[in-house]
């Protein structure tokens, strides 16, 4: 059971690094696209058209429903695969994949914005994935791990109540400690994804995915 529990903890925290990894990659070198937190794009897209943007600003909406067919594709695969991380190994290969693209068009001195769109939209598509898992096996981590206000709330309802009770309650102190763990890991991978983004681009999507797939193969044996 402990080894359950830590495994959980692991778990969580890889998520959510991944998650703001992925949103910061696509923001920063991807014509500010959240590939995580797609509502954010609503606010990009108003901003951008209040700018006087074009074409640009209305592809900020295809991330919607793009997430959505994402989540109906993990429901799908949920019901059919034994092992419940299964989902987690299509968002690593579709990371991997994306990562790859982008540097064989970069090779290929062939990279242009559909190139950086369409990359872009696989990313929220994988993530789109990681958001059904957290749906479809809320056990599996302590909270969402692709976007931080629930957890950021519970975190300061229960920090709220340990002032108040002087960290005495060990129920509440286990649960504050569970959301800076989803909070922290998200934090981590925005600043890896922030200075992956500047420096290195779309390729590096290759990192998450891999670290997704090696995640998937230690819980291969789940059912």
């Amino acid at each position: 059971m402990e080894i359950k529990q830590n495994n959980i903890w692991y778990v969580t925290l890889l998520l959510t690094i991944i998650a703001g990894y992925c949103d910061t990659v696509t923001f920063v070198a991807a014509d500010s696209i959240f590939s995580a937190h797609v509502t954010g794009n609503f606010i990009v897209f108003a901003y951008q058209i209040i700018k006087g943007s074009d074409l640009h600003a209305w592809i900020k909406l295809l991330t919607f429903p793009i997430f959505i067919i994402a989540v109906i594709t993990g429901g799908r695969i949920a019901l059919k695969a034994r092992n419940r991380y299964t989902i987690l190994f299509w968002e690593g290969i579709i990371l991997v994949l994306s990562g790859i693209a982008s540097y064989a068009f970069v090779y290929l001195q062939n990279f242009e914005e559909w190139t950086m769109y369409t990359i872009a939209m696989t990313t929220v598509f994988a993530m789109g994935l990681q958001n059904a898992f957290g749906k479809l096996y809320a056990k599996e981590t302590h909270g969402p791990t692709t976007m931080m206000t629930g957890n950021v709330t519970q975190a300061s309802l229960d920090l709220g109540n340990l002032l108040k009770n002087g960290f005495k309650d060990a129920e509440v102190l286990l649960s504050f400690k569970k959301q800076l763990v989803t909070i922290i890991g998200f934090l981590i991978g925005c600043f890896l994804g922030a200075v992956a983004g500047k420096f290195f681009g779309l390729g590096t999507l290759i990192l998450p995915g891999t670290a997704m797939i090696i995640c998937y193969l230690y819980h291969r044996d789940s059912q």
